[in-house]
């Protein structure tokens, strides 16, 4: 995970607040992420035998580039940035398949 994401990368989804109702944004950090990784999964039951995982660059550029996953349950927008030759993800936008799990 620390390889694939840039220090400042900074992941946001829509959520809604069970007590009031509202919609408001939710953000995760690199540290966060990062801290996920090294437990989630550990019994390797998270996922499918064979998940889905379908990747598509919307955009590239020279150093720079736009890219959606599609994954089980998810997607994924990521902002892909290439500093000093190495590719990192700086930003996420995601949300679950079915919106009522947010």
């Amino acid at each position: 995970m620390e390889r694939a994401l840039h220090p400042r990368m900074v992941k946001r989804t829509f959520w809604k607040d069970k007590a009031t109702g509202k919609d408001y944004v939710r953000e995760t950090s690199t540290e966060s992420m990062v801290l996920l990784a090294e437990s989630y999964n550990k019994k390797g039951d998270q996922f499918p035998a064979s998940p889905k995982k379908e990747v598509k660059l919307l955009d590239v550029s020279e150093r720079t580039a736009s890219v959606k996953l599609i994954a089980d349950d998810w997607i994924d927008y990521m902002h892909i940035v290439k500093l000093n030759g190495t590719w990192k993800i700086i930003n996420v936008l995601w949300q679950y398949k079915d919106v009522k799990q947010h």
